[in-house]
This record gives C-alpha cells, structure tokens and sequence, in this order.
C-alpha cells in the first residue's frame, strides 16, 4: 500500500503544521450589514429528486425539486399534522417544505491531520456533507471513486501528500482491500475510548432486545428495564430472492448477536464513481445477528425510520447503531472471531 511510507520526513512535517493549522481554521465573519436569515442546521438530499411542498403536507402543491446531495438550510423542524402518520417530521427550507424521509441531516467539520495513523490503521467518519475519493492508478493518475457521506466510517490506513501537496488519508476498503485516497480534513480520527463498552457491569444475560416489525420499534432491555427505544427501518416485507439469493424481509425469530465490524462495505462491490450504483461504502457500526448478513448498523441515505426500507437489515440512526455495537455481547474487539451462540439476545417479532 502507498501509505506513511511515502512520506519523507519533511513532508510529515508539512503535514503537522497543516493539522496545526486546520485546528486554528476559523470561518469568515459575515458582514455586519447583511442579515443572513437565521437557520437550525444543514440537510442533505439523498435520492435523485425530492418535492418542495408549499405547506407541510405530501397532499400539498410542489413549489420545487431539490436533487441528489444538494445541501439546503433548515429554517423551521415541523411535526405536521398532516404526517405520514409513520413520520410526521418535515423541515421548512427556502422555498417550502421538505419531508425529511430523503434527507440527512449533516454539518460541515474541518479536523486536524495526523501526520501518521498506528499500525493497523485507524478508524475514522467523514464531518462534512459528502466528499469524492480517488483511487491511484499506476501511471499516478487519481481516478475518482465513491462519494463518502457524512457520518459515515472508514479505516485510515495511511497518510500522503496529494499532487498539489494537499494532504489526504488513504483508506482501504475492508470488502475490497484496495486503497482509496480522501482529503484528509473531511475526516476525524476516532479514538478507542470512543468505542468501550456500555453498561459492562450488567450480566450479559440480562441484556435482550426486542425489535417489533409491525411498529418498527427496537426496545434495548436490561432485565426489565427498558434502556434505548427508537424508531427503525426493517427490511422491505417481500419474500422475493433478490440477486444474493436472499429475500429482502428481515426474519423473525429468536437470534444472537454473533459478530460486529465498525465499517462495512454493502452493495455490489464494484469499484465506480456512478452514483446511481448500488454500492454503500462505510455504513457504520454493524452487528450481526443473523448469519445471512442481516445485522443492525447506522444509516446516511434515508431518515424515514418508522417504515420499512431495507434489503432485511436493520436501519438505525448512526447514534443508535453505535449505542447497539457498544453495549451488545460480545464487546468489540478489532480482530475478534465470531461468536455464535454467545451474543446479546435478540427477539425479532411481527406481532
């Protein structure tokens, strides 16, 4: 790979004082005579096209479309009355109302570069709202790849100076093991301590969890006690093989979580910057329970949880899903084996 051994000592030291220099990165105050009208955060768009209703309902009049990773400003966050009853949340942008079952919410974060990463690499999310990666060709060329979205999570295995001397981090695909290059400031490094267990002190046997696909509800338990519920997306109900062979409704029935990986690659596997490909590369914090591949992990292209949306997986917020792979048995561990059998319960039901 053509990582940190490409640097030469001076270049890690151009790299450090970029680190240091991004830390000390401050925006440009805005001028004092133009109002910028105040808003509550960034949203993304996350499918081709999406409405722009004049009110907060899907009955409303289109005002406009908003396309494929465009990113607006929320003005307003609405609960209408008008739903969908499955997800009522609406944001009011310039120009209307946007339903946020397309959307992420998303933020732009500019990170100190390290001037190494430890043997092994280093896990690392993406702080703006999407970037390009790029993959290096033989002849030094870089061929643009994957757009990488916010939020989710790769393993930086390596630090270089770019053709402009821009520092980028290489990540290695952990389905594909090829290495793909990334502007470095559009991703912090995640510490360890970021990723120790939750509630370690509960006997294993009393963590279960509960997921009710009727309501698309997950209940964490510690014996009685419920500790997280939220809202997710289950698998699309359809018992049609799709072309893995594997039906996309997520099976009921009673499991265990068995493995867990901080970044997972899913999709085709095909090496391509279209983005209408069916590839998903670094979903974040999976745990498996079935061993079809159905596992819980976070999500960056939908926030319409409440309904089904998945290929059988488990759709969750990336906050709940690294909850899940903190506090489910077996703990975390970089390289750990599977443990079939041997992990937190989970109860998946349609009742």
């Amino acid at each position: 790979m053509m990582g940190k051994a490409s640097l030469t000592r001076r270049d890690a030291l151009k790299l450090a004082l970029l680190g240091l220099g991004t830390v000390a990165w401050r925006p440009l105050l805005p001028r004092t005579d133009v109002a910028p009208p105040p808003f509550l955060g960034l949203v993304r768009v996350t499918i081709d096209r999406v409405p722009v209703h004049r009110e907060p309902a899907l009955r409303s009049p289109v005002e406009d479309y908003l396309g494929r990773d465009q990113v607006v400003r929320v003005l307003e966050k609405v609960v209408s009355p008008e739903g969908p009853s499955y997800n009522p949340r609406w944001y009011r942008v310039p120009g209307g109302f946007l339903h946020s079952a397309y959307t992420q919410q998303v933020q732009v974060r500019l990170n100190p570069v390290a001037p190494a990463v430890p043997e092994g690499g280093q896990l690392a999310e993406v702080t703006v709202p999407y970037t390009r990666c790029w993959q290096l060709s033989p002849e030094g060329e870089y061929i643009p790849l994957y757009r990488l979205y916010y939020g989710s999570v790769y393993w930086v295995t390596g630090v270089r100076l770019g053709r402009y001397r821009e520092p980028l981090y290489e990540i290695t695909d952990d389905i594909l093991k090829v290495p793909y290059y990334v502007y470095a400031p559009y991703l912090r490094l995640i510490q360890p301590e970021e990723l120790t267990p939750l509630s370690p002190d509960v006997p294993p046997g009393e963590k279960w969890i509960e997921v009710n696909l009727r309501t698309q509800t997950f209940r964490a338990y510690e014996g009685r006690k419920v500790v997280l519920e939220t809202k997710i997306s289950s698998g699309i109900p359809s018992d049609q093989p799709t072309d893995n062979g594997i039906p996309t409704r997520t099976p009921s029935g009673r499991f265990g979580v068995f493995h867990k990986v901080p970044s997972r690659h899913m999709g085709n596997g095909d090496l391509t910057a279209s983005l209408e490909a069916y590839e998903l590369p670094g979903v974040p914090w999976v745990s498996f329970f079935v061993d079809t591949g159905v596992a819980f992990h976070g999500t960056y292209w939908h926030d319409n949880f409440g309904r089904p949306m998945s290929h059988g997986c488990i759709n969750m917020r990336n906050e709940d899903a690294l909850w899940v792979f903190r506090w489910t048995m077996p703990p975390y561990e970089p390289m750990q084996p599977e443990a079939k059998g041997r992990g937190t319960l989970v109860w998946v039901h349609e009742s």
